[in-house]
């Protein structure tokens, strides 16, 4: 025993000795800090007064002293009492000095100055298009804070005093009789006293988060105690709210209050509450709106009016009845509104709320490949920005609906081409076993259920295909969504079936990207078909041989002549040899001899295969990644009629060379970045630089002109849309382009340009193995040229973006141009499908046609 009282003392003893070290410590550093800021003759003249004062307390202890009557039998009571008085003081300030200094990490960091004098809330980061119009938001927490109080309803400022804190204006952050009234209510049980925060101090803890910080060094070792964490806590808060007392307002206080807190249905902040609740902004709420707005702060979810209306109701008459009590309404007022229903007129947001959500997701993803790039701190979904973009927003809605109401239409011709079989089928059109058992397996839900029944076949499959249940799926019909029964294994069974599609436009002198949809309805699918997919191009991907041809070494021109006839050319694969021969769709050969220009516009495969092997496979993947593609080339003899994946996006982008006197603009979506004060943070450039001579680019445009003007072009189906043509200028050359299909008609493509115009587009099924069974349906002419024929259709009925109808294309200058490129021909291209399996590639059919000094040809003119 008396060794364990031993020890105690001599750990007693360690103990003094360590804190009072601890403190000597603390006081060297305090005194050097002292000198830091006062100067070392300053801090003497301290220490001196020190001196004095603790002279002047000894000499009055001593005179007090001597006043007392020792020997009375109260002197130790009063001077017990005296201690404990003195020592509570003491334990208080040095109570007060842990919670804003964080001592030895005991109660957690406080808010500094500078955030006490700048605080940063949470708030959404609004996405704008270049004409000015708000396209979506990114947030968490969907505030958009009011900057004005005057933009405040004055009802809603006398609600939420007259319920939360009757004496704000008496009070500088701390009300005591309130907390005294809670004291009170708690020792006579009188539970309607209400709670003791004021405003002041609730916005503490909404601006700062006191409740919700983690770690011991934001938190403190006090706060992970029970009953002592939570006075740590309320301390903090009421030293805040006598801070920002100090710092703000009161007119200003309110309106920080009103901007942090949470209304519920993803609404923070009044302005996006009014907007949600009542479709009316925050200066414009009534009594009664504002009453019930005030009401849910006591309980978001309890008194929400879209969850819990009758609730909502009797706590909307109780604010208005505390408006009563302190004078801001009057009985009569109240009599008549409180028996008025709630009237709703809900107006909630989502971060996908309406359309370009394809655009809004490229807009984040390319913001953070930059901010990762450049070591900046971007939090899109809190920091409040203001992104400008490149986007029209009227293009970006013509776009929309051009590819929905162009898929709607190519939506039924494919169910009824697949009318009674699955279209996931092999070259020869048999359908693949096993097909839709292979996807299955890849979903998320197939390996849930092999988790869950230990890879139980049995079980399942029960629960993929028999357990059936009510869900919402993207309608067939392109009209929104619709509600069916089925079970897992038959939704991806539906959409499977569905083609998806992908459209961009692009200024090619600016790299400004106008619209942008990556497919039919982001909900429902996910993946961008402008961006992320890449797919075989096809024969959109020959200008890239022709250009090579015109550009590079070997200085050929449109008019040079090449012959439509049988290529062979041995290659090898995975170690063996084979013996490549790439056909026409149909075929056959003419054996005759044309220009580049004709070829082109016919898009013969026998034409470029032979040029690839002449200007060598591996020319052309240098001046593919030249001209801005960035995806890998295989220099392969197929090259050249698109056997390798590209993206949509790089594809236009490559394509703005020819506008842009062989300048390659880098695509861009985002001009500036602002912060939440209109600081511009930073401005975005395109990347530039010459790709190709400006005579190369010139002519290749001019070749594109021909899919339009040759005879049997591929691209003359845009003629089928009169409004492109209509007017004086009918016959003037104002378009050109390129079409596409890959073996089996799995990819139809259209790159199609006007004067300051690249617009890309693209359809296929989500799996190569869906596709057409022909090309008089599955041809790129057939499923992606219409999608750009509608989208230039309305851009030209809108007055509004006449920068962006097309007009005629320069006339090349024969003084300025040094190779020939006015020639004739005698035949005509009409299919333009491409095989491109592996290194394959198969090719489009030719037909014979008139001169080229004949009329240009009607709607009706042969090709795709």
């Amino acid at each position: 025993m008396n060794k364990i009282k031993q020890l105690i003392q001599n750990l007693s003893v360690i103990i003094q000795t360590a804190l009072l070290n601890s403190l000597h410590l603390l006081w060297l550093q305090i005194d050097k800090l002292l000198v830091i800021i006062l100067g070392e003759e300053q801090v003497q003249i301290l220490y001196k007064r020190l001196d004095s004062i603790k002279a002047y307390f000894s000499d009055a202890k001593q005179k007090i002293s001597q006043s007392f009557d020792k020997e009375s039998a109260y002197y130790k009571p009063i001077r017990t009492l005296w201690k404990s008085f003195v020592w509570t003081v003491l334990a208080g300030v040095f109570y007060l000095f842990c919670i804003q200094t964080n001592f030895l990490w005991l109660t957690g960091e406080m808010p500094s100055v500078g955030e006490l004098q700048n605080p940063k809330l949470s708030q959404s980061s609004e996405i704008y298009s270049e004409d000015g119009v708000l396209m979506g938001k990114f947030f968490q927490e969907n505030r958009t804070p009011i900057k004005n109080y005057k933009d405040l309803s004055p009802f809603l400022v006398k609600a939420l005093v007259a319920t939360e804190d009757a004496r704000f204006y008496q009070h500088s952050g701390i009300d005591f009789r309130a907390i005294f009234g809670v004291v009170a209510g708690i020792v006579t049980g009188a539970s309607e006293r209400g709670g003791g925060s004021t405003i002041t101090q609730q916005l503490a803890k909404n601006l700062f988060k006191t409740r919700k910080k983690e770690g011991v060094a934001k938190k403190g070792v006090f706060g992970y105690v029970p009953v002592l964490g939570k006075f740590v806590i309320k301390t903090k808060e009421w030293l805040t709210a006598i801070k920002l007392e100090r710092y703000y307002t009161k007119e200003e206080i309110i309106l920080w209050y009103l901007n942090t807190v949470d209304f519920g249905s993803n609404s923070y902040g009044i302005k996006v509450a009014a907007k949600t609740y009542f479709n009316t902004s925050p200066d414009s709420l009534n009594v009664q709106e504002a009453a019930v707005l005030v009401g849910m702060q006591k309980a978001t979810n309890t008194y929400n009016p879209r969850r819990n209306y009758d609730k909502s109701l009797k706590r909307r008459n109780t604010v208005m009845s505390q408006m009563v009590k302190y004078g801001y309404l009057t009985r009569v007022h109240y009599d008549s509104l409180s028996k008025l229903p709630i009237k709703l007129k809900i107006n909630e947001e989502s971060p996908y709320d309406g359309s370009s959500n394809y655009f809004k997701t490229a807009v984040a993803k390319a913001l953070k490949e930059w901010a990762d790039t450049s070591d900046v701190e971007l939090d899109l979904y809190r920091d409040g920005l203001k992104i400008i973009t490149t986007v029209d927003s009227r293009m970006q809605i013509y776009a929309e609906s051009s590819v929905q109401e162009g898929m709607r239409a190519l939506q039924k011709t494919f169910d009824n081409h697949w009318s009674g079989k699955n279209p996931w089928s092999d070259e020869k059109g048999n359908e693949i076993p096993g097909f839709i058992d292979t996807v299955a397996k890849r979903t998320s839900y197939y390996k849930a259920l092999a988790a869950k029944y230990k890879n139980n076949s049995d079980s399942i499959w029960h629960y993929m295909k028999n357990v059936k249940r009510k869900m919402w799926v993207y309608s067939r019909n392109g009209s929104g969504e619709e509600q069916m029964t089925m079970s897992a294994y038959d939704s991806i069974v539906y959409y499977k079936r569905f083609l998806q599609a992908g459209m961009i436009s692009m200024d090619p002198f600016t790299g400004h990207i106008k619209a942008w949809v990556g497919g039919l309805d982001f909900q429902y699918f996910k993946y961008d078909h402008v961006n992320q997919g890449r797919r075989q191009p096809g024969s959109t991907f020959k200008p890239f041989v022709y250009t090579t041809a015109i550009d590079g070494p070997k200085d050929m021109s449109p008019c040079t002549q090449i012959k439509d006839e049988p290529f062979e050319i041995e290659v090898e694969e995975k170690g063996e040899k084979k013996i490549w021969r790439p056909h026409n769709a149909d075929g056959r050969f003419t054996y005759t001899s044309m220009s580049l220009r004709r070829a082109m516009a016919r898009s013969i495969n026998s034409c470029a295969a032979w040029l690839t092997n002449e200007v060598g496979p591996d020319s052309v993947v240098y001046y593919a990644h030249k001209m801005g593609i960035k995806s890998p080339l295989a220099a392969v003899p197929s090259i050249g009629l698109g056997s390798n994946d590209v993206t949509l996006f790089e594809m236009v982008g490559s394509y703005g060379c020819f506008l842009n006197e062989g300048i390659y603009t880098q695509p861009m979506l985002v001009v500036e970045i602002q912060d939440r004060n209109g600081n511009t943070i930073h401005t975005f450039e395109p990347e530039r630089h010459q790709a190709i001579r400006k005579e190369s680019a010139q002519l290749m445009r001019y070749m594109l002109e021909g899919g339009l003007e040759e005879q049997g072009g591929t691209s003359q189906n845009l003629w089928s849309f009169k409004d492109l043509f209509d007017g004086k200028d009918r016959y003037k050359s104002r378009f050109a382009g390129k079409t596409g299909t890959t073996s089996n008609h799995s990819d139809g493509w259209y790159m199609g340009l006007t004067s300051n115009l690249v617009t890309g587009t693209w359809v296929g099924g989500d799996d190569r193995s869906i596709h057409f069974r022909s090309g008089a349906y599955g041809e790129g002419s057939k499923t992606a040229l219409p999608l750009f024929g509608r989208y230039m259709s309305k851009v030209i009925k809108d007055p509004s973006l006449e920068a962006y109808h097309p007009v005629p294309f320069e006339k090349l200058d024969p003084k300025r141009i040094t190779k020939p490129f006015n020639c004739t021909v005698r035949y005509a291209a009409v299919n333009d499908s491409t095989n491109a399996d592996s290194n394959y590639v198969r090719s489009d059919s030719l037909a014979p046609v008139r001169s080229p000094n004949e009329a240009r040809p009607d709607s009706s003119g042969r090709g795709n």
